[in-house]
């Protein structure tokens, strides 16, 4: 097998797609996860809370 630039950048490429594939579908079952729900409520009522009041 000759390891030339272009061997190298086809396979960066398609490696690369599949690693940012698997990462992002890692995220979304993250996020949908139904015991991160009652987290992720509170982050948004939490930062919400926040903006009510003035700066100290």
């Amino acid at each position: 097998m000759d390891l030339n630039h272009d061997t190298l950048v086809a396979f960066s490429k398609s490696w690369g797609l599949f690693y940012l594939i698997a990462f992002a579908v890692g995220v979304c079952i993250y996020t949908f996860w139904p015991s991160n729900r009652k987290r992720f409520r509170e982050a948004k009522k939490n930062i919400l809370d926040r903006d009510d009041t003035p700066w100290r």
